[in-house]
């Protein structure tokens, strides 16, 4: 496969989205632009959109489309990105697809990906998360740590974060249904998306993913 390659990847909360962008990324020679992460760098660098995003985040408001089409469009002008990019968060809805498609012009992207696995697992995998309060490593209980609610690594409290109960991410998961249906429908409409089944374990999707990619896009 050659280089190049510019990929947008959305799926539900606890996909295993995070996991797989990571090894795309690695596999295609890619950088992983994720959008939480692509928004805190704009704001510590003080670029343009990032000052403009930094004005609505401190008084607690959402961004409006211009300003995240703009922070996008200023991370995938930088160097690292000029030969491809996979782009993780961001579009959420069809306007910010159409909004993507305008600013990326002559390099646009290859194709969406969207890692699917029912809501039924999703609910299972992140109730079932626990997270140490003091450094955010990451648990289950399925895999605790050795001393029960104190994390290995540096000691913190493990704790089941709020907004990981299965009342909140069932909400959470009604609102990311709501807002892709459309998004999805766009992709398809124009021959850009491909679905893949994400209830497997971690290596049989990222050799799924390849497969289904390169058979799209060499």
């Amino acid at each position: 496969m050659s280089d190049g390659v510019r990929l947008i990847v959305f799926g539900r909360q606890g996909a295993g989205k995070g996991t797989q962008c990571a090894r795309l990324a690695e596999h295609y020679g890619v950088p992983h632009v994720s959008t939480g992460d692509m928004l805190r760098a704009a704001v510590r660098d003080g670029t343009e959109f990032g000052r403009k995003a930094k004005e609505y985040m401190d008084a607690g408001k959402l961004l409006p489309d211009d300003i995240m089409v703009g922070l996008v469009a200023e991370r995938l002008a930088q160097h690292d990105a000029r030969g491809g990019w996979l782009l993780d968060g961001y579009p959420r809805t069809a306007g910010q697809a159409e909004a993507l498609a305008a600013v990326t012009g002559d390099a646009p992207f290859d194709l969406a990906v969207n890692l699917e696995v029912p809501e039924a697992v999703v609910i299972d995998r992140i109730s079932s998360r626990r997270v140490c309060a003091k450094e955010g490593h990451i648990y289950s209980v399925h895999q605790p740590p050795a001393v029960p609610g104190v994390c290995d690594i540096c000691g913190g409290e493990v704790v089941l974060r709020e907004d990981d109960t299965e009342a909140a991410i069932r909400e959470r998961l009604a609102l990311y249904s709501e807002q892709t249906a459309p998004l999805i429908e766009w992709f398809e409409t124009r021959g850009k998306l491909v679905t893949v089944d994400g209830d497997a374990p971690p290596d049989t999707v990222t050799k799924a993913l390849v497969t289904a990619i390169d058979e799209r896009i060499s």
